[in-house]
């Protein structure tokens, strides 16, 4: 491995200057950090980690916490898009990822002793409990943090527009004529609080009487749920003729139960989802969804936690919205053009 002496030496500087040019100090000249980052780089050079993080009080490291309750861990259809391409920006800009947990071999430990003992320099925070006393307790913490789809006052949140994402979605059903249109929703969090006012409002600007009966609380990512409640709307004596799901993988479930009653899609009955995950472009028919802007989500997480490690004191502390599109696929049948002004 190339060290800096031997860089030093190549480029008759001394290792201290090897070092400032390394290191982005302003007190040598151009030419000088220009030869010294070229000859690093050619020699193929990498820092030490250690000895960085002992001169910088940083170790370029960014902590990741992701628990979903179905526990797919990786394999979440929505959060492994956020997450990769938090990484891929993370990367580029020279820093590391590790994932924090709650145990260590046979020792348990909470989130913040984690982060702590691998020295991470920020926490992003996506799919988890906000509300449990471990999430609290680094939260509170001095660490710099920025949270997906949840606000904490006065820490940094990157939040899909769930409220432009739902009545985007529902003006297009009914704007497809429908005024029966039921929504199988998720758990009580903040998404779907947002969701819920998007879908009454975007009733309410149609004209459209809002029927609770239609209206079913499931649960993310829970394909058994949503099929039980499908087939619970569709026993109705007044049905609906459009149902809208939590997100695209519980919809799968319903479209289990509408098939199996010999029903078809949109002929008899037209679904939504929500996220736009890969599989709902290849299905027959394709999912009417809303998909979410997981690169810009990943890569806004990743920049302003950077932002926030580098300039802790002119970082803006905000909430940043990031809106969706409508996929219009094939799975909403147009039973009339209905528009409002």
């Amino acid at each position: 491995m190339v060290s800096m002496k031997e860089i030093a030496k190549r480029c008759n500087v001394s290792v201290a200057t090897v070092s400032k040019a390394l290191n982005g100090y302003t007190d040598i000249g151009e030419s000088t950090r220009r030869l010294v980052m070229s000859t690093a780089s050619e020699a193929g050079y990498l820092p030490n980690s250690s000895a960085r993080a002992l001169k910088t009080k940083r170790t370029f490291n960014l902590g990741v916490i992701f628990v979903d309750q179905g526990m797919s861990g990786l394999t979440h259809e929505y959060f492994n898009h956020v997450l990769d391409s938090f990484k891929k920006r993370a990367e580029a800009q020279g820093y590391d990822i590790t994932f924090a947990c709650t145990r260590i071999a046979d020792k348990q430990m909470s989130y913040y002793e984690h982060c702590r003992y691998r020295g991470v320099d920020g926490v992003v925070m996506a799919c988890v409990d906000f509300d449990s006393a471990e999430i609290r307790e680094l939260v509170q913490s001095s660490l710099p943090i920025v949270t997906i789809d949840h606000v904490f006052d006065g820490h940094i949140s990157i939040v899909s527009n769930n409220v432009q994402g739902m009545e985007a979605l529902v003006s297009y059903i009914c704007e497809c004529g429908h005024r029966r249109i039921a929504y199988i929703h998720g758990e009580n969090t903040s998404p779907t609080k947002a969701r819920l006012a998007g879908y009454y409002r975007t009733l309410q600007r149609y004209g459209i009487s809002a029927v609770e009966a239609y209206v079913q609380e499931g649960s993310y990512r829970n394909p058994e749920l949503a099929e039980e409640l499908t087939a619970k709307l569709l026993n109705m004596k007044e049905p609906p003729t459009c149902i809208m799901y939590s997100d695209d993988y519980a919809a799968m479930g319903g479209i289990n139960e509408i098939r199996m009653r010999g029903m078809k899609i949109p002929e008899d009955i037209s679904v939504a989802g929500y996220d736009g995950i890969d599989f709902v472009r290849i299905m027959e028919p394709r999912l009417t969804t809303l998909c979410q802007d997981t690169d810009r989500i990943g890569k806004l997480a990743a920049d302003r936690l950077i932002d926030l490690i580098e300039h802790p004191k002119t970082a803006l502390v905000d909430k940043y919205m990031v809106d969706g599109t409508l996929f219009k696929g094939g799975s909403v049948k147009k039973l009339r053009q209905i528009h409002i002004a």
